[in-house]
C-alpha cells in the first residue's frame, strides 16, 4: 500500500478509483550541506493536491474550531513518514552515472502544516554517509515506484542549497520525459497492483535534482 494511501486510510478515506496517479505533490526541496562541504540531507517541502488534503484533514479538528494546529495534524505526520519507510521515503539519492543508491536515515524534524486548502508535508532525509560532490556530481530522484503519486517540482524556486556548500557547488532539476507519463495513463490498475517497492517503473516520471560542484 502506498504510503498516501495510508496517510488518507488514517484521515478515515478512501483514494480515488480512477487511473494512476491518483495523488499529485509539487516539490521544494533544500540540498544541505555541512560545515565540511559535504552534502548530510535533504530537506523537502510537498504541497498535496486538494482532493488528498479534503480526505486527510478529515476528523482532524480535535476541537472544532475549524483551524487545523500543528498539534492536530501531528499524528498526520507521523503516519506519513512512517508508510514512506516502505517506499524508501521517494528519495533516491546516488553519485551521477552510477547505480547504486545510497542510504539515507529516518526523517527528522517532520511536520504538517494547512493553510486551508492544501497539505504541506516538511521533512528533513540525513544521510547516512554525508557525500563530498566535489569528485563527482550527486543525483537526487524523488518518484513513487507505483507511480501511484506523481511527483513534480514547483515552477518557481524548486531546489536551494543550505548550509556551507564548497564555492562554485550549485543545484538544477532535470525534467522526465512528459511522454512516459502520457503513456501511462492508458495502462489498467491491474497493471499497477502488481507493482511493489521494488518496482522501478516509476523512475522513468522521476525528476531529478543534480547537484554540481565546479572548483573556482
Amino acid at each position: 500500500m502506498s504510503a498516501i494511501i495510508a496517510a488518507a486510510a488514517f484521515a478515515g478515506s478512501a483514494p480515488r478509483s480512477d487511473a494512476h496517479p491518483h495523488v499529485w505533490a509539487t516539490v521544494r526541496s533544500e540540498i544541505v550541506f555541512g560545515p565540511d562541504h559535504t552534502i548530510i540531507g535533504i530537506r523537502h517541502a510537498w504541497t498535496f493536491d486538494e482532493f488528498y488534503t479534503a480526505m486527510a484533514v478529515q476528523g482532524l479538528d480535535a476541537d472544532g474550531d475549524g483551524v487545523y494546529s500543528k498539534e492536530e495534524l501531528e499524528p498526520l505526520a507521523k503516519v506519513n513518514v512512517d508508510s514512506l519507510q516502505e517506499f524508501d521515503y521517494f528519495t533516491f539519492v546516488r553519485l551521477h552515472g552510477e547505480d547504486n543508491f545510497l542510504p539515507l536515515k529516518p526523517p527528522v524534524d517532520y511536520w504538517v502544516e494547512y493553510d486551508n486548502t492544501v497539505l504541506t508535508l516538511h521533512f528533513t532525509l540525513p544521510i547516512e554517509t554525508p557525500i563530498d560532490p566535489r569528485p563527482k556530481d550527486v543525483d537526487i530522484d524523488v518518484y513513487d515506484p507505483s507511480f501511484f503519486v506523481a511527483f513534480g517540482f514547483a515552477e518557481k524556486a524548486p531546489v536551494k542549497i543550505a548550509g556551507t556548500p564548497a564555492s562554485g557547488c550549485t543545484a538544477e532539476v532535470d525534467q522526465p520525459d512528459p511522454e512516459s507519463a502520457e503513456a501511462a495513463k492508458a495502462l489498467s490498475e491491474a497493471f499497477f497492483s502488481q507493482l511493489g517497492p521494488n518496482s522501478s517503473y516509476g523512475s522513468q516520471f522521476a525528476q531529478t535534482m543534480r547537484v554540481k560542484c565546479v572548483s573556482q
